[in-house]
């Protein structure tokens, strides 16, 4: 589990932070990373790690002071955890930054991997790249840690850069892609893996603001445009049966739609301007009912969102699967782009479609004088492979995200083009769980 540390003094000053260690907990800092140690209260971890840098120590203290069950080890620091250092900028205004280093603050915004720091040296100057080796840092993070605690638990308390780092080496993220996954000030992410670094990872959830008080993370600073909630359908009883479901019509069952009335609930104070839904039965039902609360909201039908057609596997369960073709149900769990569906798809067509789906939404949503918010609820397949085009993953990484029924994920797109998007939050399940992990019904995929 990632903790960002809370707010500090240099955030609300909008000043580079780095490995410069002046910065301390603002008092609404303090305050969040009381309510992270509440909303992980009931949690038990078998080691707690952070950043030596003050803004997190102080944030894992408070943290750690809440658990009803503490680790029996101390809390462990490690300069691993440490925030990216961008030595030429630390103590800067960001404002300045941009005045001072204006190339260099544009390669940071669009390509970040490119940018370079000339440090001075008794021999000359030495090129720097940040973000290259930041991601080496948290790959050797990952490396050393894992194999200490297989099959356990752990707290990690770090700063946005280097969880996003942490993130992004886990399943495989490019290093361009360095700004594209949000971490907000005591924002909480989970992760879980199949073993070792290299081994497979799920990213269970990411960025979750609930417990602060924010239902979804605020936009970034200075990259408002438009935002996009795609939500996963409510529950159905073929989801409660382990079922493949695919293109046949199923409807929710009481479970489904009463997550889907805990999501409208969620989501009743955030502006809706438009919504998006596949045309199945349990999507269209569950986008019906969030927008009882946003009535002025027209609901568009797009066939590209269907989910993902399973072929002669629809309506069966996994051993029925297994008993009639054997080996292929564990290709499909291991290899899932690798497979194709008897008498269905495989994922590049899913790929093809939805994301042909998806740019349409984004361009329509950009099109408008004031583009707003624009809901789109789907499936499990065909939300995954949305994620994974977002954050520029191939299909190969298809199962690096969960999908719960009644998630919400949060993705922005800036207006200046040249900026990729941004996955703000992924997998918030808060709603329909009251706690931090996703308890709802994985169903067959």
């Amino acid at each position: 589990m990632l903790v960002r540390h809370g707010e500090s003094s240099y955030n609300v000053e909008r000043r580079v932070q780095g490995h410069g260690d002046k910065s301390t907990l603002t008092e609404a800092g303090q305050q969040s990373a009381d309510r992270v140690g509440a909303a992980l209260s009931d949690l038990s971890f078998d080691a707690v790690y952070c950043s030596p840098l003050r803004r997190a120590k102080d944030t894992a203290d408070r943290i750690l002071s809440r658990l009803q069950n503490p680790p029996a080890t101390p809390l462990q620091t490690t300069d691993n955890l440490k925030e990216i250092n961008l030595i030429l900028w630390e103590g800067l205004l960001f404002k300045d930054v941009a005045t001072k280093y204006p190339d260099g603050y544009r390669d940071w915004q669009t390509q970040p991997h490119k940018l370079k720091m000339s440090i001075p040296g008794e021999s000359g100057e030495t090129d720097y790249y940040p973000v290259p080796a930041l991601f080496e840092q948290a790959a050797t993070f990952w490396q050393e840690i894992l194999p200490r605690h297989a099959g356990q638990t752990i707290l990690l308390v770090a700063h946005s850069g280097i969880n996003r780092a942490l993130i992004s080496t886990a399943i495989g993220l490019s290093r361009d892609r360095y700004q594209s996954v949000q971490q907000s000030n005591c924002g909480i992410s989970v992760l879980n893996f199949a073993g070792g670094f290299g081994d497979p990872v799920q990213i269970e959830s990411m960025n979750l603001t609930a417990h602060l008080g924010e239902p979804l993370p605020k936009p970034k600073a200075g990259q408002q445009g438009s935002r996009f909630l795609l939500v996963r359908h409510g529950e159905t009883n073929w989801n409660r049966d382990k079922r493949f479901q695919g293109q046949i019509d199923v409807p929710l069952n009481e479970n489904g739609r009463a997550q889907s009335q805990r999501a409208a609930e969620f989501l009743k104070a955030i502006p809706i301007h438009h919504a998006v839904t596949s045309p199945m039965l349990r999507p269209k039902e569950t986008a019906e009912i969030i927008l009882q609360h946003h009535p002025d909201v027209r609901l568009d039908l797009e066939d590209n969102l269907k989910e993902i057609s399973h072929g002669l596997w629809e309506g069966k369960l996994e051993a029925e699967i297994e008993a009639g073709y054997p080996g292929v149900l564990q290709q499909w769990q291991r290899s899932p782009e690798t497979v194709q569906m008897p008498e269905g798809e495989n994922l590049q067509q899913v790929w093809e479609r939805a994301i042909a789906a998806w740019d349409s939404i984004v361009q329509t949503a950009a099109s408008r004088p004031e583009p707003g918010t624009t809901l789109v609820v789907a499936h499990d397949a065909v939300n995954k492979a949305i994620l994974c085009y977002v954050l520029g993953l191939e299909p190969e990484h298809f199962w690096n995200f969960k999908q719960g029924n009644g998630a919400v994920s949060v993705i922005d797109y800036a207006q200046d083009t040249d900026i990729r998007p941004v996955m703000m939050a992924m997998n918030i399940t808060v709603h329909l769980s009251d706690g931090i992990l996703d308890k709802t019904a994985a169903g067959a995929l």
